[in-house]
């Protein structure tokens, strides 16, 4: 991933997200000459670390990089769980045309190795690049070339990248080349996929790549239509690539160069057969984080479903996480949000497109009932668009809202789906997955009673309710978790990765800075009152639902019967909406 501005950091982290269903063993994340974006690079390599799930490898270069520089680098990207740099000398800074070192810096890429091993010993593996071009030069000055890098690889360079290329018998003769100088660490070939005629002529000028004459034939004539250049393009570098993997050359692996952008890669993987299956992106039903204090970490409760990144702030600092679990709820530091905010995502200009100025009840419950069938694209407690399993329920939620329960979180009973199921598969292979169905909603007092008694007829459901003030009610006498998600695979334990239980709930509900009490849950509608103008109707009307509302959670048991949990919930939308035409004002809230 090319790291250059931050104004586009948050589209880079929605399409690093769609670009890892792709199935990347790792990222890059590149550095600026001179670190000018060191403290984005390290914020991406921690983002993608914990909160996406992605191992990268964060590229450092000796350009303007005094050594004191560089160990901070190094040292945070140790604490964020990166594990993987490629150590570059980088190309002179901008304006300059002669590459020189800083003082107290590094003269040579070698330079650069032998200090992360001094320091930092086997922890990270190290790359190196390699320059298949370098095997044009004439004999003595390729001969150099070859000697510099073996020097490299003796002080403890790991595998080798190469720059792109489009050549492949030159790739070939490099490797051999290579391999005859001694050197025997894998060696992963950079692939550039075919975006634009203009783009692909720019990128070959700038490194001075070789382009194949086949290649100009097959593209130039299309050089004006962007979409026929790249699906032509994709055949000629998938050729490429099935080539050097059937050269017996002991190459194992492609290193795409994305360059930020999406769609040529992808359709090159497809072409290559290479998009993984469901396991290989989704090894539990949550995405795991890479950082060293949770790599182990097998279960979560589920309140966070819809905004992991919360999770992983409010969780940073709790203690260790014992047996695989979500942190200690015995520990001082459980549930303190230490320093983090609770936000919303958008801007106030996207909320008010999104959500434009509600001023009934009508209006919310609308809302929510669009966002669960696809037709809105985020509410303030869901950081992104519902979830394939979502589809599964989308017209109970959408009812469920409509007659006043506004949900904001959820899942479907599921009884045995195969783990490599579209929807609700994930796990190793010849794997089953289970859940029992799940309910988190917002809900006014009358209509809170009503539900009560229905629930209470059924044995099968477990309920915990709480208010704004922190005032817990439950069904259950146990304190323990109830996985609500497991699986069964062969030759393993059962997993239990999603769980409920009374403590992470509260933890949810209530969280705290240094400087005051915060309900992450409520004071996300807080904020979204707050969007609007203080007397404004849209104001009143979100700051009373959010005041005069319960959190309530369920869980129906049974997970054979995937519309028992619906049940009670419609039984007492019906007797509600009966109550409310009686009296067009129930609770304060109106137009319902």
């Amino acid at each position: 991933m090319v790291l250059n501005v931050v104004q586009g950091l948050q589209n880079l982290l929605d399409r690093i997200e769609r670009m890892r269903a792709l199935g990347p063993e790792f990222i890059d994340i590149t550095w600026n000459a001179g670190g000018r974006t060191s403290d984005l690079t390290s914020e991406m390599v921690k983002t993608c670390q914990g909160l996406i799930g992605l191992e990268t490898c964060m590229h450092l270069t000796c350009t303007n990089m005094p050594k004191e520089k560089v160990d901070i680098a190094l040292r945070e990207a140790k604490a964020h769980g990166c594990r993987n740099v490629l150590a570059l000398r980088g190309d002179p800074p901008a304006g300059k045309e002669e590459w020189e070192a800083v003082e107290g810096g590094f003269l040579h890429g070698i330079d650069l190795v032998r200090h992360i091993r001094k320091h930092y010993g086997d922890y990270f593996d190290i790359a190196v690049a390699g320059f298949p071009q370098f095997h044009l030069l004439p004999p003595a000055e390729r001969d150099l070339e070859m000697k510099y890098l073996k020097e490299k690889i003796d002080a403890g360079v790991n595998f080798i990248f190469t720059q792109m290329f489009y050549d492949v018998e030159i790739f070939i003769d490099w490797v051999k080349a290579v391999r005859a100088a001694g050197i025997t660490i894998p060696i992963v070939p950079g692939i550039a996929p075919i975006q634009t005629w203009n783009g692909f002529i720019r990128a070959t000028s700038l490194a001075k790549t070789v382009i194949p004459q086949s290649f100009s034939d097959a593209l130039e004539p299309y050089k004006n239509d962007d979409e026929k250049v790249r699906a032509i393009g994709t055949k000629l570098v998938a050729d490429m690539c099935r080539k050097i993997l059937k050269a017996d050359l002991g190459i194992r692996g492609l290193h795409f160069y994305t360059m930020n952008l999406e769609k040529a890669t992808k359709m090159l993987l497809e072409e290559l057969n290479l998009v993984p299956r469901v396991e290989t992106i989704k090894p539990l039903p949550w995405r795991q984080s890479l950082t060293p204090s949770r790599r182990q970490e097998t279960i979560r409760p589920i309140f966070w479903a819809n905004r992991t990144k919360s999770y992983i702030s409010r969780t940073e600092n709790w203690d260790e996480y014992p047996n695989g679990r979500f942190g200690d709820s015995r520990s001082p530091a459980y549930g303190e949000l230490d320093g983090y905010g609770v936000w919303i995502k958008q801007t106030k200009e996207d909320a008010i497109k999104l959500w434009g100025h509600p001023t009934t009840f009508f209006d919310i419950a609308s809302l929510f009932s669009r966002f669960c069938t696809q037709g809105l694209a985020a509410l303030p407690w869901s950081d992104q668009a519902p979830s394939k399993e979502t589809s599964v329920i989308s017209t109970q939620l959408a009812q469920m809202n409509e007659l006043g329960f506004l949900t904001i979180n959820s899942q479907p009973a599921v009884n045995g789906a195969r783990s490599d199921d579209k929807i609700h598969g994930w796990g190793p292979s010849n794997g089953f997955v289970y859940q029992k169905a799940y309910l988190e909603f917002f809900v006014n007092p009358t209509l809170l009673g009503l539900l009560l008694k229905h629930i209470e007829r059924d044995s099968n459901i477990t309920y915990y309710v709480i208010n704004n003030r922190g005032d817990l009610r439950t069904n259950t006498h146990s304190d323990g978790p109830n996985a609500v998600t497991w699986g069964v695979f062969p030759g393993k334990e059962i997993v239990q990765p999603t769980i409920v239980e009374a403590i992470s709930f509260m933890a949810w509900k209530a969280c705290r800075t240094p400087f005051l009490k915060l309900d992450e849950a409520y004071e996300l509608g807080q904020q979204w009152a707050q969007i609007y103008d203080a007397d404004s109707p849209s104001r009143k009307l979100i700051t009373d639902l959010m005041e005069n509302s319960s959190l309530v959670n369920v869980v129906h048991n049974d997970f054979q019967d995937p519309e028992a949990i619906f049940k009670p919930f419609f039984l007492a939308g019906e007797e509600y909406a009966a109550l409310n035409a009686a009296s067009p004002t129930v609770n304060g809230i109106n137009g319902h």
